[in-house]
């Protein structure tokens, strides 16, 4: 491959890149999410239209991760029947997929691993724990949403239940 060659394709990749980096905002089409369940069914994010969802990226080894997750649980448990639809992915590396699926076992709402998912329209998920929340138009509300120390189900209940109550 010739040198201009080359240049003219990194050249496209940097403008698809950044093309697909500004699309990804707060107030505009989610980007597409598909996903294996740990249980084997697929998972669309597309397919959510008329629901709210959570999009939960977390690993095993994470401490703030798996410290949120009880909450997510509750507020998934509290709120699944008024359109509510929770979405973890694991981050693990293959070797861990025994351990975070032993980890989801305690929580109703489903888990996929990242490498059986496209994710990519997501960027790169450089930090853990990280949330992302759509609403029931397909529109993302909520954009590398962490809390500090952590997300609860009053921050949840803040941030979340009003768009279930949108309709």
């Amino acid at each position: 491959m010739n040198g201009n060659l080359r240049r003219g394709i990194a050249l496209l990749a940097f403008v698809a890149t950044q093309a697909a980096a500004a699309a990804f905002h707060e107030g505009r089409t989610a980007p597409a999410l598909e996903a294996r369940l740990f249980d084997g069914q697929p998972f669309s994010l597309g397919k959510q239209a008329g629901k709210v969802v959570i999009v939960n990226f977390w690993a095993t080894w994470c401490a703030p991760c798996r410290a949120e997750m009880p909450a997510l649980d509750a507020y998934y448990r509290k709120h699944r029947d008024e359109g509510l639809v929770v979405l973890a992915v694991s981050m693990d590396e293959a070797k861990d997929e025994a351990k975070a699926r032993r980890i989801m076992e305690a929580f109703a709402f489903p888990a996929a691993m990242g490498r059986d998912s496209d994710i990519k329209g997501y960027m790169r998920i450089w930090r853990l724990p990280l949330t992302f929340v759509v609403d029931r138009a397909g529109i993302l509300r909520k954009k590398d949403w962490y809390g500090d120390p952590g997300l609860g189900e009053a921050l949840l209940e803040q941030a979340v239940t009003p768009l279930l109550r949108a309709r």
